[in-house]
């Protein structure tokens, strides 16, 4: 099969914008619970007619100040509950609303800018503010900060505009408005701005909701955002959050408080990359490891796993059910306590998640529905749900979206969902869309006879060996950083005779590993070298290579004393690795690969 489409559930808007999702739940159900902020170690509940207040308030400020209908304005901060309350009242004052990483450089910030043509932008610090001062083009003549207490500023400016003029800016806000300018993260070259309407994000927003309803629509049902909002995903699960009234909580340092949060906010489903899965299970291996509890881990993963492939052959045996209810209690309960206690499902993007670690949570209990969709698609152009859903691959094609797979294998997308175009760049705008308006998505797939998606590869990153072998190198990688020790890998071996990798370690795997077998001192450069430590990955790498040929097989690999992170410039924002990044920096770890 080529080609598969699945019937809208809901036609493409013709009118309204993205402000009536606020608008109308604050009219129809003020009272509902719609988000929860920080209070201290704990959570402040927001209802309809709060968050609709605040937005109007935070609005007002913005208008008063000079913002103008279709003017840009920027937000660069974390996930916070303030970037919810800026997106919404950017929109409510009849503007696009620009995200940019905090990460992001000066230079990158300038560029952004610059080609946007920002009016304003918000940070979220006095740091950041510093940061972006000696870059900001002329035409950017506001910088507001979000812990300079943003919020009152702005309502304070605003005090003087009346509902009236709130309402004939949204009024004017139509589907086909642009809604905010989303800069792709540039692994190579500088990024364009993808262009996403109103009409965009509402028709992803009422297929995705209505077609996984059992999540969004789950009497009590709750999520807490931990992705980061200037990325499509995230910004896909704020605003179906708000579409749906899900009650929505925001954790802006995943690294030290995601723990935290989820215990304390106890979410429903979660929506995460596939590296925070692989790390979750990663994590719960070193720790039995270390309490001389590995061989039962892995045996309860196994079983995990089994239990899944059963469900899918319909047939689990009597031994098998016996064998998963103790695990249950010994480890998978922990697992599903670990990230709340109450997370019966979840949502995995960004990256392939792969077969056996999807197999896994749902032995344990959690569903992770994978789906797969880009910046240009605004977000999940796929998605595997409850009553469809099939491990290892990306799932059905979205209600309203059709995904055709062209003569090469390139995966087409076409639909309400696809951006707009790029900000004013005809000339990628020629390069990504076919005469009839197929967006070319730059992976590598094949659909199935039910119409599930599998991505096998990026058509750029397709490796060609001197012999001529043709490699997809996010099969290997995604195996090999399984691990628990793995942090990040990268394949390696264009116009080389074989396949090899580059990897890194985990810190916090490395250090359960290095006191069980007493290397406690010894330098990271030296553990590199350490003949035991590559013993240990060699097996990652020989797992990895049971998914392909001898041919495609990684023959060597090195093991660098420094790990790929986004500070690094080595990681996008959604921990892509940005290959022409790091095969620069380490060319000559490579080239002695080959040597």
């Amino acid at each position: 099969m080529n080609e598969f489409t699945i019937p809208a559930l809901v036609p493409a808007a013709t009118a309204g914008n993205l402000t009536n999702l606020v608008a109308e739940r604050a009219w129809f159900e003020p009272e509902r619970i719609m988000l929860s902020r920080p209070l201290g170690e704990g959570w402040q509940s927001v209802t309809a007619r709060e968050f609709e207040a605040e937005v109007r308030a935070t609005a007002k400020g913005l208008i008063a100040a000079g913002i103008n209908i279709g003017d840009r304005v920027a937000i660069m901060a974390r996930t916070r509950y303030e970037w919810t309350i800026l997106d919404f009242a950017i929109w409510f004052a009849g503007a696009c609303v620009v995200p940019v990483f905090e990460t992001s450089s000066a230079e990158q910030v300038q560029w952004i800018l610059q080609d946007s043509g920002a009016v304003g932008i918000i940070v979220e610090t006095p740091i950041l503010r510093e940061l972006i001062t000696p870059v900001l083009p002329d035409y950017t003549k506001h910088v507001w900060t979000i812990t300079d207490d943003v919020m009152h500023v702005l309502a304070v400016t605003g005090k003087d505009i009346s509902d009236d003029e709130i309402d004939r800016r949204r009024n004017a806000l139509i589907p086909d408005t642009l809604a905010t300018l989303i800069y792709t993260s540039g692994t190579t070259g500088k990024p364009k701005g993808v262009q996403i309407t109103h009409g965009n994000f509402l028709s992803e927003c009422v297929n995705v909701v209505q077609g996984a309803s059992d999540l969004f629509l789950k009497p009590g049902g709750s999520t807490l955002l931990f992705l980061p909002v200037a990325h499509v995903f995230g910004r896909m699960v704020q605003i179906g959050a708000i579409s749906a009234g899900l009650h929505l909580a925001h954790c802006g340092d995943p690294a030290g408080r995601l723990p935290i949060d989820l215990a304390s906010f106890k979410p429903t489903f979660v929506l995460a990359v596939p590296r925070i899965f692989e790390k979750i299970y990663n994590g719960a291996e070193a720790k039995a490891e270390a309490a001389g509890k590995g061989k039962i881990f892995r045996k309860a993963a196994a079983v995990a796993i089994a239990y899944s492939e059963s469900m899918d052959q319909g047939k689990t045996s009597p031994l098998l059910i016996i064998q998963h209810k103790i695990f249950d209690k010994l480890v998978y309960s922990k697992i599903r306590h670990g990230m709340g206690g109450n997370v019966e499902a979840a949502i995995s993007g960004g990256a392939p998640l792969g077969a056996r670690l999807g197999h896994f949570y749902r032995g344990a209990g959690i569903r992770v529905l994978e789906g797969y969709g880009l910046t240009e698609t605004t977000a999940g152009a796929t998605l595997n749900l409850t009553d469809h859903h099939r491990v290892g691959s990306v799932g059905r094609p979205i209600p309203g979206t059709s995904i055709r797979i062209d003569d090469d294998g390139e995966v087409l997308i076409k639909g309400p969902i696809v951006m707009r175009g790029y900000w004013q760049n005809e000339a990628a705008n020629a390069e990504v869309f076919t005469q009839d308006r197929w967006f070319k998505s730059g992976d590598l797939g094949r659909i199935d006879e039910e119409g599930f998606l599998y991505i096998v590869g990026r058509k750029k990153e397709l490796i060609v060996t001197s012999g001529g072998k043709n490699v997809a190198p996010a099969v290997l990688e995604d195996r090999l950083r399984a691990h628990p020790l793995v942090s990040q890998c990268m394949v390696v071996g264009d116009n080389k005779p074989f396949i090899a990798a580059l990897v890194t370690l985990d810190a916090d795997s490395l250090k359960s590993w290095i006191a069980v077998n007493k290397k406690n001192g010894t330098p990271l450069s030296e553990l590199a070298k350490d003949p035991d430590l590559i013993a240990v990955i060699q097996t990652g790498v020989d797992e990895a290579n049971k998914a392909v040929s001898k041919a495609e097989s990684i023959r060597k690999f090195v093991i660098l004393p420094t790990d790929f992170t986004i500070a690094g410039g080595h990681l996008t924002a959604k921990l892509s690795i940005k290959r022409h990044v790091v095969a620069k920096e380490f060319a000559a770890e490579i080239e002695a690969l080959y040597s």
